[in-house]
C-alpha cells in the first residue's frame, strides 16, 4: 500500500493510499474546524452547517447530491467532531472522480436556502431532543461540560436548542468564512485511487481557493467537576473522566493500553470484578479519547440507584489495584487487542481514508503503519502500572450522574476514597 501526499499553492492538502486489490474507494475532505472552534454564540454551528451541506449547492438540488451518489450505487455521509468536521463517500473506483466533484460542491458552494434552514432546523432540534432522551449518550455531553468548564471543548457538538432556533443564513456564512480556507481542508482518498489523478482533479476543484488565516481554538485546562441530574428512569448512570495525554503525546500509547485492560471487554478488570462477579450493571467500560492538547480517561456504567455508591466505590478501588498489581499478561493482552483493532479497522478505505486525514491534521505528514505499531509494544507493564497510579490518585477527576441518584456520594467522596 503506497501513501502519497501533496500540498496546492494556496495550502490545500491532499493524502492518497492506494490498496491494491480493492474495487471501491473512500475519499472525502476534512476540514479541521469543530466544535471546539465555536465562539459561545455559535455553538451548535459547526454541526448545523455539516447538515446544510446536503441541502442544496449552487449546482445541484438536495435530491440531486442524493441521487448522484445512489444512483451509483455508493454512499455519503458527514460528520461533525470537536476538532473536524468531515464530508465523505464510497463508491465503486470508475466513480470516485464523481464522488470527489460531489463532495467539493458541498462543501464549496452550498446556497443556505432559507426554507432549507427552517427545514434542517427542525431536524436538528429533534435530533438534540432524541440526544437528551438517551441517558447514556447525554450524560456524555454533561461530563465534557464538567470535565472542561466554560471553554468551547467543553460544550456538546450539538448545540443548545436556543441557540440552534436562532441560526440564520449570515451565522452559516460567518463560521464557513472564518473556517473553510484551503489551509484548514485535507483531501483524503482510500482504496482504488490513483494518486495523480486525485492532485489534478483537487487543482481544479480546490486550487483557486483564496488562503485565510488560521484560526487556532484556545488551549484546553481539564477543570473536573460535578453533574447530577435526578430522573425517574430505571438505572442510574454514571460516567466517570479523569484527565490524560493528548494525541501528541507518546503516553497516549500507554492510556490506550491501560483503558483497554480496566474496562475494555469482557476480560477487563471492571467487567470481570463488576459485572460478572457481583452482577452490579450489564454494561461498564473505560475508553480513552483525545484531542491536540488534553485528553480523558472515561469510564461508564448503568444501575440500579441503590447500588450506585457500591459500583462506583468497587471501580475506585480497581483503579488503586491495577496501579500495583497490573500482570503482563494483561497489558499483553491489552496490547493485543489494540493492535487487532486497530489493524482490522484498517481493511475499511473508509477507515484508512479517515486516519490518513487524521494523522496529517495531527502531524501534517502520516507516519509508518510500522511505527504506530512499534510505540505500541514499546509500552511497558511498568508504564500502564505508572499510567494506572496517576488516574487513580493524581489526575483531576470529573463526574456526571443521571437517574435516580439522589443518595449518590458526591464527587468529593470519591476523591476521599482514591486517598484512602
Amino acid at each position: 500500500m503506497t501513501v502519497q501526499q501533496h500540498q496546492l499553492a494556496n495550502g490545500f492538502r491532499i493524502v492518497t493510499e492506494t490498496m491494491p486489490g480493492l474495487q471501491s474507494a473512500a475519499i472525502g475532505v476534512w476540514v479541521t474546524a469543530g466544535g471546539r472552534n465555536e465562539r459561545i454564540e455559535q455553538n451548535g454551528i459547526a454541526h448545523f452547517l455539516e447538515h446544510m451541506a446536503f441541502k442544496g449547492t449552487k449546482r445541484r438540488s438536495a435530491l440531486d447530491i442524493a441521487e448522484a451518489i445512489e444512483d451509483v450505487g455508493g454512499y455519503i455521509n458527514a460528520y461533525t467532531s470537536r476538532e473536524v468536521t468531515a464530508y465523505y463517500a464510497r463508491v465503486l473506483q470508475e466513480d470516485v472522480p464523481l464522488a470527489l466533484d460531489v463532495v467539493a460542491d458541498i462543501v464549496l458552494n452550498p446556497v443556505f436556502d432559507p426554507r432549507e434552514i427552517e427545514i434542517e432546523r427542525g431536524v436538528i432540534l429533534q435530533e438534540i431532543g432524541q440526544a437528551l432522551d438517551t441517558p447514556d449518550d447525554v450524560i456524555f455531553d454533561w461530563l465534557q461540560e464538567e470535565s472542561y468548564h466554560d471553554q468551547p471543548i467543553g460544550r456538546t457538538i450539538l448545540g443548545p436548542a436556543e441557540r440552534v432556533r436562532a441560526f440564520d443564513r449570515a451565522d452559516l456564512e460567518r463560521f464557513v468564512g472564518e473556517h473553510y480556507g484551503p489551509g484548514q481542508m485535507i483531501l483524503s482518498a482510500s482504496g482504488a485511487v490513483d494518486h495523480d489523478v486525485i492532485v489534478k482533479m483537487a487543482e481544479d476543484l480546490f486550487g483557486d481557493l483564496a488562503s485565510k488565516p488560521l484560526m487556532m481554538p484556545k488551549g484546553a485546562t481539564f477543570t473536573g467537576g460535578e453533574a447530577r441530574y435526578e430522573k425517574a428512569l430505571e438505572q442510574a448512570h454514571i460516567a466517570l473522566a479523569f484527565e490524560g495525554p493528548g494525541y501528541r503525546d507518546d503516553a497516549i500509547y500507554t492510556a490506550q493500553i491501560y483503558s483497554s485492560a480496566l474496562g475494555g471487554g469482557m476480560s477487563s478488570r471492571l467487567f470481570q470484578e463488576v459485572r460478572e462477579k457481583r452482577g452490579l450493571c450489564y454494561t461498564i467500560f473505560a475508553q480513552t479519547g483525545a484531542y491536540a492538547d488534553t485528553g480523558t480517561l472515561t469510564l461508564y456504567a448503568g444501575t440500579s440507584g441503590d447500588q450506585l455508591d457500591e459500583l462506583a466505590g468497587i471501580t475506585i478501588d480497581e483503579m488503586k489495584r491495577a496501579a500495583c498489581d497490573m500482570s503482563d499478561a494483561e497489558v499483553d493482552r491489552a496490547r493485543a487487542q489494540m493492535k487487532a483493532g486497530m489493524l482490522m479497522g484498517l481493511e475499511s478505505p473508509t477507515n484508512r481514508a479517515e486516519r490518513l486525514a487524521r494523522l496529517v491534521q495531527i502531524w501534517d505528514d502520516v507516519p509508518p503503519l510500522a511505527d504506530t505499531v512499534a510505540r505500541i509494544d514499546a509500552v511497558t507493564t511498568a508504564d500502564v502500572r505508572a499510567m494506572a497510579e496517576d488516574m487513580a490518585h493524581g489526575a483531576s477527576m470529573a463526574l456526571a450522574l443521571y437517574g435516580p441518584v439522589g443518595d449518590a456520594a458526591p464527587l468529593a467522596g470519591l476523591q476521599e476514597r482514591r486517598a484512602a
